[in-house]
């Protein structure tokens, strides 16, 4: 149910103070998802690539950039249109979707601080147990494909994720089908709209400012949007425990 116990809603600093609260409290565990997550896709990336060697096909093409935006995009579109490239593609779409469940157990480890439990490192791979790891792929599958198109307009895309915050939590923590979590997650978009914006700007830019102050730092941030999307979900709704 949508949290109403509150006077008045909490502020933009307190949900921002738990992210970070429920972040630093986890850094073992940032820096285990993001070499697992890193580890597993540049290996795809590489292993593609030697196939393909669309690396470097890319590096060529950029070379066509001081020629104009015209010529530019002719090269790509070039590179784009031949086999290898769709194969390496759809190996890194695969891959991406694979992966997306280990997001799901950042879930697991805040509930188990709020619980004043000890979370295990096996707790990251819960989104892979049993049948639920193909609900929450299925979900993806769902999320990115809608992405990619609306992605080409930007404003379309950021409403995509914004309206779509909470669904997988609500999935993880009240068992919800994707559509009734969407509509439950617009209803809360509607009540918090500025609380969220915010909250997610700021952890779009903490999540990667970390590759571009030293990269190694990036291991450390790139998961930071879970602590996020957990602290606004634990804000917005309450549920019975």
């Amino acid at each position: 149910m949508m949290q109403n116990k509150y006077p008045q809603k909490p502020g933009i600093d307190f949900i921002l103070k738990q992210a970070f609260f429920y972040w630093n409290k986890t850094l073992v565990y940032q820096l285990m998802f993001s070499i697992f997550y890193f580890g597993i896709f540049l290996t795809v990336l590489f292993f593609f690539d030697a196939r393909y060697n669309i690396l470097n096909q890319y590096a060529e093409a950029a070379q066509y950039a001081k020629d104009g935006m015209e010529v530019y995009s002719a090269q790509l579109m070039k590179m784009m249109s031949n086999d290898g490239f769709r194969k390496f593609s759809w190996a890194l779409i695969g891959t991406t979707i694979f992966l997306y469940p280990l997001n799901l157990g950042f879930y697991q480890i805040y509930r188990k601080i709020d619980l004043k439990e000890k979370p295990e490192l096996g707790d990251l791979l819960v989104g892979y147990n049993g049948i639920n790891f193909f609900k929450y792929i299925g979900y993806y599958i769902f999320w990115f494909f809608v992405f990619s198109y609306t992605f080409q307009t930007i404003i379309l895309a950021v409403i995509w994720v914004l309206i779509t915050l909470f669904v997988a939590p609500l999935m993880f923590f009240t068992d919800k089908r994707i559509f009734e979590a969407i509509s439950l997650n617009f209803k809360a978009l509607k009540m918090y709209f500025l609380e969220i914006l915010v909250c997610t700007i700021v952890a779009v830019f903490f999540k990667y400012v970390g590759f571009t102050l030293f990269f190694i730092g990036g291991l450390f941030t790139f998961p930071f949007w879970n602590a996020m999307i957990y602290s606004l979900y634990r804000t917005v709704f309450s549920e019975k425990r």
